[in-house]
């Protein structure tokens, strides 16, 4: 199973003049900072909104229930939109280009890779709920009735597409794109932004052992999603693939406490005490199993949803 790199090369060179370093720094800079404000702003706004609502229905509950709630976990996902603003910022006036060169050499998502990302996650998505059901018996139905998960169905995978999207045009776009057209080597423009997505995954309510299980497992989705992209030399298929992924965790089945108010189902969670080490190394190793069948369900010549690279489709 080779990759040609051809469309990934197309890539890579699309940044004009104004893409040095120093600038990438301070394009990085500007999308941190706009989304440290759009995240206040719009965690203000959830809060005010949710304590008066508790107010009204003389309950208490302090931050970390806000955090937990219905209007916590929607505000979170709201907060992304910070680092699409930064983004355009960054892009238009930092290195003046249009903010739709960072999504591949055409300029536009690859639909079809969209969509092939997505079919290949939620397959690999049901085996590895199969195979943590057998390392953790139990699966309870979630709090939410059916017709408002019904109801909260479509926003909340917009809102999820609009988190999923920005992280990848953040770091498979902006900092792939812009390292790679400066440093040859993928210990650079691979390496880095993954150690940087994968860092931000670390919870502090989670044990040591947990914790690392989980940051392997993010680290080996994080290199699925930059082989997708020098496979193809689009976001299209990391950006179906890692929809997907936090789909099926926000509306399907959760393994978190903190994020489970959408989710028809509720799974032992990670963040809860029993976990051993044993327990945590079988959950790294089926991220990284699932992670590899994701690629082979994508990259496979064989496979009927192998995606193909920019140029070679229209889509």
């Amino acid at each position: 199973m080779t990759i040609d790199d051809t469309a990934f090369e197309r890539y890579r060179n699309t940044p004009n003049a104004r893409t040095t370093l120093p600038r990438l720094l301070l394009g990085a800079l500007v999308v941190v900072v706009l989304w440290g404000a759009t995240t206040a702003a719009v965690l203000l706004a959830g809060t005010h909104v949710y304590f008066a609502w508790q107010a009204a229905a003389a309950s208490a509950s302090g931050m970390e229930g806000f955090l937990a709630s219905p209007i916590g976990i929607l505000s979170a996902l709201a907060s992304f939109a910070g680092i699409w603003i930064g983004l355009w910022v960054a892009m238009r006036w930092v290195h003046g280009e249009p903010l739709s060169a960072l999504l591949g050499a055409s300029r536009r998502v690859s639909r079809s890779d969209f969509l092939k990302g997505l079919v290949a996650v939620l397959i690999t998505s049901l085996v590895s709920e199969i195979l943590l059901y057998l390392l953790a018996p139990g699966i309870a139905r979630g709090t939410i009735s059916l017709s408002s998960w019904l109801l909260f169905a479509i926003p909340i995978a917009a809102l999820t597409l609009l988190q999923t999207s920005s992280e990848e045009v953040l770091f498979r776009g902006y900092l792939l794109r812009g390292l790679a057209n400066r440093f040859r080597s993928p210990f650079i423009w691979a390496l880095l932004p993954g150690l940087l997505f994968t860092s931000l995954h670390w919870s502090a309510s989670s044990s040591a052992a947990i914790n690392a299980c989980v940051l392997v497992s993010i680290a080996a989705f994080a290199l699925l999603l930059t082989l997708l992209v020098y496979a193809t030399g689009n976001l299209g298929a990391a950006l179906g693939a890692h929809f997907g992924n936090n789909l099926t965790g926000f509306l399907i089945i959760s393994h978190q406490e903190s994020y489970n108010s959408f989710a028809l189902l509720n799974a032992r969670p990670l963040e809860g005490p029993g976990w051993t080490t044993s327990d945590a190394i079988l959950i790294a190793l089926i991220g990284i199993a699932c992670s590899l069948l994701t690629i082979v369900l994508l990259l496979h010549p064989r496979s009927p949803l192998k995606v193909a690279s920019e140029g070679s489709h229209a889509g």
